[in-house]
């Protein structure tokens, strides 16, 4: 099956590059440390809502580095936070299944992470798309002098699908949705 799912989609023609927007990202800082919130703008391509349909789960990365400015040398990493989050359709069911983890999704087990059901695609990726204070760093890594900047990615791992999928999505620009963007934290609060 996997074998024909690779033939159809290598078979599509490469369509438009689709980006992902960032329209809200907002950083605050609190008590015990920073904290990340995000809206992102996206509508999944009609291929990839039909590997979805055929049971095919997608996985997505949200990545977040807090970065201190040097002139000498390459700006520091002072922390990092990643959040990994896998969307499948279950067909018998007829439901949306979301796990979002802070470790890499596999099958060995998922450890600590969050699943939610939904009765509707445009219900689970709503809540993709909604990113609410999400804990990126602690204060210590950000307190003391200088300056400093979050680095915000936001990608669709094509690594994660099936081995005979992958080798059918090179090239195609309908599975390479990603955003970034960089925000500047000042000295008193954030920007």
């Amino acid at each position: 099956m996997l074998l024909a799912l690779c033939g159809f989609f290598s078979s599509m023609a490469p369509a438009d590059a689709h980006g992902v927007d960032v329209p809200q990202l907002r950083l605050e800082r609190d008590e015990d440390g920073l904290y990340l919130s995000a809206t992102l703008g996206f509508e999944l391509p009609p291929l990839v809502e039909d590997a979805l349909y055929r049971g095919i789960p997608l996985f997505f990365v949200v990545e977040a580095h807090v970065m201190r400015d040097r002139w000498y040398w390459r700006d520091e990493r002072m922390a990092h936070a990643e959040r990994y989050i896998r969307l499948a359709y279950q067909p018998l069911t007829r439901r949306w299944r979301l796990i979002v983890s802070p470790s890499p999704i596999g099958n060995a087990g998922l450890g600590v992470a969050l699943s939610q059901n939904f009765d509707e695609l445009a219900d689970a990726m709503a809540s993709i798309r909604r990113i609410a204070r999400w804990r990126i760093a602690d204060l210590s890594d950000v307190e003391g002098g200088g300056r400093y900047s979050v680095e915000f990615r936001f990608r669709l791992d094509t690594s994660q699908l099936p081995r005979p999928l992958q080798m059918g999505v090179i090239g195609q620009s309908d599975w390479s949705l990603s955003a970034e963007r960089k925000l500047r934290l000042d000295q008193d609060g954030v920007r």
